[in-house]
């Protein structure tokens, strides 16, 4: 597996480069980022529960390794982590299944055609 502590160093240093490039960017992206903490209506360790969430749904290492941090900065458990996990396990089997309905449409209409 990773050093994730050292992936999120480099990481961060190579993003460091991109603003500087493109700062306009970074710019957005914080802005984006930054828009629940503006409005607080979740906390901050809930924010990052479902940010891990997406995080394995998007399989998105450098989101894994920075909302790691986070939630355990804010306080999350390794239980609450595991259950956040659990849902986006349970959303990936979910839209599997959405889409394998899909494929039998699909298989319906071509069957007709």
């Amino acid at each position: 597996m990773l050093d994730w502590p050292a992936y999120r160093n480099e990481l961060g240093a190579r993003i460091g480069e991109i603003a500087k490039l493109s700062p306009d960017t970074i710019k957005g992206y914080q802005t984006l980022s930054g828009a629940g903490a503006k409005t607080n209506h979740l906390d901050a360790k809930t924010r990052e529960l479902i940010a891990l969430a997406i995080s394995v749904t998007t399989r998105c290492d450098g989101c894994i390794t920075v909302h790691t941090a986070e939630a355990l900065k804010q306080g999350a458990t390794r239980e609450e982590i595991a259950e956040a996990l659990g849902v986006a396990v349970a959303l990936n089997a979910g839209a599997a299944l959405v889409y394998s309905a899909r494929v039998m449409d699909a298989t319906e209409a071509y069957s007709k055609a």
